[in-house]
């Protein structure tokens, strides 16, 4: 516990440098991550790390494989995501709300950072870079543990990034690795120091995280996800959006896992289960579907519950639109779910009245990201209602406080048969 502490106390006094740089310093640490993961050498050492993590991985699923690896192109998008946000104005400082009490007394309400952030991640080593780069922009330290399946990955990469703080004048322990899984045991039970903790992983780790935590949670947990063709979809849309929803990464939480259909959408239907089919994709049908498709296997009541994570799709049928929203209610995790639909106003029902952190209309489920919303990547995406909602960037890592500047007021002088308050908005 005491070498917990003394990592949290580290990083709590990084932080709080951070936060105090001038925002060029974190615009300048941003752009040489975005350099050094573009530079031959700098590549050529995390993909030696990263061979040496996909080397000892023998036996791992196929789908935390795929989340594992790391190539030119995920480096390429790291990069990207790392110029996005030192493009972006800094927000630190900015001033929400300015308003006047009386004269001489103004308040106003600024942003500023959460302070020191715990991230637990899955076994993506891209997803420490992601979350590193948000840190950095929202002046917040951040102390990170990944899967043990990527140790060499994560170490190489959070070099980099250390190495990116320090060629800015910033203090390298803003950005930490935690060793073990004991030690975000250790830190769970801490009472000051860290301000949140992200659990970003399986169910059942995330529950685990909230229930030892006595710090603050913003879950990153299952992603079931649907996809509901209306009456209206135009079969060859249908098909383009469910495959690129299912195929481009199963192993991805924003990736669909139930498609619906109600009466009238079987030409929709027969174009998706066809390019489903012909992309390797593994159909489970209710009795409804499966009369029109016999070859899908039976689906049971678990896969509608289902988070496959593989080029495994549930299918079935609905009578109409009220029964799609009442099958997503019912078993979906308010991560992202799409209608495919010519109907304007079926549309705009489906997204008026799902309850979930992202919801659209005639657009793939994949779009629920980070870097695609413009964020610059994603701490994780929230699927609860409290503090932040959707892909957490920047914004769902800052607070605000209130900054009061007076010239000698007391509170005694105001009220009821005393002076009146201005409130006047600036």
């Amino acid at each position: 516990m005491s070498a917990v502490v003394e990592r949290v106390q580290r990083a709590v006094e990084a932080g709080g440098r951070l936060a105090r740089a001038p925002a060029e310093a974190r615009t300048k640490a941003l752009e040489a991550l975005a350099a050094a993961l573009a530079d031959p050498g700098v590549r050529a050492r995390v993909l030696e790390a990263n061979g040496q993590d996909l080397t000892a991985a023998t036996g791992l699923a196929p789908a935390l494989a795929r989340r594992l690896k790391l190539d030119a192109v995920k480096l390429d998008t790291l990069a990207d995501g790392a110029r996005q946000l030192a493009a972006r104005t800094d927000p630190l400082g900015t001033v929400l709300a300015r308003r006047k009490l009386d004269e001489g007394l103004v308040l106003t309400q600024e942003r500023c950072p959460l302070g020191v952030l715990a991230v637990v991640f899955e076994s993506r080593p891209d997803a420490l870079v992601q979350i590193a780069s948000l840190a950095l922009r929202s002046g917040n330290a951040v102390l990170l543990k990944g899967g043990r399946e990527a140790a060499q990955s994560n170490r190489a990469l959070a070099d980099v990034v250390r190495g990116a703080l320090e060629r800015a004048g910033l203090p390298p322990d803003a950005v930490q690795l935690l060793d073990d899984r004991s030690e975000v045991e250790a830190l769970l039970g801490l009472e000051k120091g860290v301000d949140l903790v992200v659990a970003r992983g399986g169910k059942e780790f995330v529950e685990h995280v909230r229930a030892r935590s006595r710090i603050p949670v913003l879950a990153h947990a299952e992603g079931v996800c649907h996809v509901f063709l209306h009456r209206s979809a135009d079969p060859a849309k249908a098909a383009r959006i469910v495959v690129d929803s299912k195929v481009t990464y199963p192993a991805a939480c924003n990736a669909v896992e139930t498609l619906l259909w109600e009466p009238g959408a079987e030409a929709a239907l027969d174009a998706s289960v066809t390019a489903l089919r012909s992309a390797g994709v593994e159909l489970r049908g209710d009795a409804a579907t499966r009369a029109r498709h016999a070859e899908m296997k039976p689906a049971t009541e678990a896969d509608w519950d289902a988070e496959y994570g593989a080029l495994v799709l549930a299918v079935a049928r609905v009578p109409d639109l009220d029964a799609a929203l009442g099958h997503i209610a019912r078993h979906g995790s308010q991560h992202t779910e799409a209608i495919v639909a010519a109907d304007r106003a079926a549309a705009e029902r489906f997204l008026a009245e799902v309850d979930a952190a992202c919801v659209f209309h005639d657009a793939s489920t994949r779009f629920a990201d980070g870097y695609r919303f413009g964020l610059g990547g994603e701490v994780g995406i929230g699927t609860g209602k409290l503090h932040a909602r959707g892909p957490v960037g920047v914004d769902g890592l800052l607070t605000f406080r209130w900054i009061l500047r007076g010239s000698g007021q007391v509170s005694a002088d105001y009220g009821p048969g005393k002076k009146p308050f201005l409130h006047q908005d600036l």
